[in-house]
């Protein structure tokens, strides 16, 4: 009762009206919010193939992971902003959709899969940094990566198809 209150009201603020209502506030958001998924993807895909030994296998992975680091954050932030910029624009059409609600749930599976890694495989990188191969637990935390952020991506892309006509 308390979200469908929320949502209400998000809805009906000026904020979100205008968002509605605004002929070029809505396609700025969006596209800012697909410019930095592609970003942010771009540098997490090769991440994560680094970690699978595909790609840079030469370059040791704490060069990799301290160099693509602000460049994932910084994407991973403004994509965040602006994903929730186009939510406050239409909460209840969004929230209707099980596509939104399938993709809040994997996003936060991609973000514990990244607290797992940084709490665990990363704490020891300095051991295996090096070594011909990535160790096993690494590789997992990578395709489960890889895998999330496609699904994300076409849980996203599912919304806006599933959304009711304006």
């Amino acid at each position: 009762m308390f979200l469908t209150n929320f949502l209400r009201w998000l809805d009906a603020t000026h904020f979100s009206q205008w968002m509605r209502g605004s002929i070029l506030a809505e396609p700025i958001v969006e596209s800012t919010h697909v410019l930095t998924l592609t970003l942010f993807l771009g540098f997490a895909v090769l991440l994560d193939l680094r970690l699978l030994g595909v790609v840079m296998r030469k370059r040791p992975v704490s060069e990799v992971l301290d160099q693509f680091n602000p460049y994932l954050m910084w994407g991973f932030a403004v994509m965040i902003v602006s994903g929730v910029l186009l939510f406050s624009g239409d909460p209840l059409s969004f929230y209707s959709t099980i596509f939104f609600k399938i993709k809040m749930i994997l996003l936060v599976f991609a973000g514990l899969n990244v607290l797992i890694f940084n709490a665990t495989i990363r704490k020891k990188v300095a051991e295996w940094d090096l070594a011909a191969k990535t160790p096993r637990a690494a590789k997992i935390a990578a395709v489960v990566s890889l895998l999330l952020w496609v699904a994300i991506v076409a849980a996203g892309r599912a919304i806006a198809y599933a959304l009711p006509p304006p």
